[in-house]
């Protein structure tokens, strides 16, 4: 299954939420909008356990994004309901389509023997000629600093450049918005920089492509234009990088001062 390609939803997500229409929300401004959204699992004993609860946000279209918080959080949850692999238990949430999600393993969507086979392979389904093809594929390595691998065995790739074919085989279908999930987990400190790059780049180059990435690397969030940060399933902070950051240092320090009292 290609999780990579992009998903057509007709409609956005709605649950008990009613207020809003598709029409109001998701325009010019905003790529993507979720408004007090929840997701539960019932366990084997059907006592209910509460994942996500009441978030809300909105990420500016053209812009890179970084969704971050503590481990179990809930934020690869929720860019997994943003993707609409999960359906939310109440809330409302839009995402501009086409759009793609990129696993943080790129073992396990980067299929094909060539770079240029791989990006290609989600075309097959397109009414396209071979040129068209080809500059889709050229245009989209290019976006990502990978056009010069054309023709190399994916096997021969490093991390780093597996996911960066991985965001190309996204962004040859023309998606709009790009769920990251955790792309450096897997990199060393080279690849690391060289993903963010890639992404960077092609949102430079496309106002058209908005992108959120699940992180867990304070680091990475000198390279945001916005960051989002949640604890225990909820949206706590949401707006400028350099204010999140700060914050995080401050709930850092403050509890390394209370183990050391």
């Amino acid at each position: 299954m290609n999780i990579r390609a992009p998903f057509f939803a007709s409609t956005p997500l709605h649950s008990n939420l009613t207020t809003r229409s598709c029409n109001a929300v998701g325009a010019d401004n905003f790529a993507i909008e979720t408004h007090r959204v929840s997701y539960s699992i019932n366990n084997e004993k059907g006592k209910t356990t509460s994942i996500i609860k009441d978030c809300s946000l909105n990420i500016p279209s053209g812009q890179l994004w970084m969704l971050l918080g503590p481990n179990g959080c809930g934020k690869s949850t929720l860019l997994k309901i943003l993707a609409g692999l999960l359906s939310p238990t109440d809330g409302f949430v839009y995402v501009r389509r086409p759009k793609s999600y990129v696993f943080q393993n790129p073992d396990h969507q980067v299929v094909m023997p060539t770079v240029e086979a791989d990006v290609a392979f989600g075309l097959g389904r397109l009414n396209l000629t071979n040129d068209e093809i080809k500059l889709r594929v050229a245009k989209a390595l290019t976006a990502v600093g990978m056009y010069d691998y054309l023709q190399r065995p994916v096997q021969t790739l490093s991390g780093g450049q597996k996911q960066r074919v991985a965001i190309a085989g996204a962004l040859v279908e023309e998606c709009k918005v790009l769920l990251l999930d955790e792309l450096t987990t897997f990199l060393d400190k080279t690849d690391q920089i060289g993903v963010i790059k890639a992404v960077k780049n092609t949102l430079s180059s496309s106002e058209d492509v908005t992108a959120l990435w699940v992180t867990h690397r304070l680091e990475e969030l000198e390279y945001a234009d916005g960051a989002v940060y949640m604890e225990d399933g909820r949206v706590v902070m949401h707006g400028e990088p350099s204010v999140i950051m700060d914050s995080i240092e401050a709930k850092k320090a403050s509890y390394t001062d209370n183990i050391n009292s």
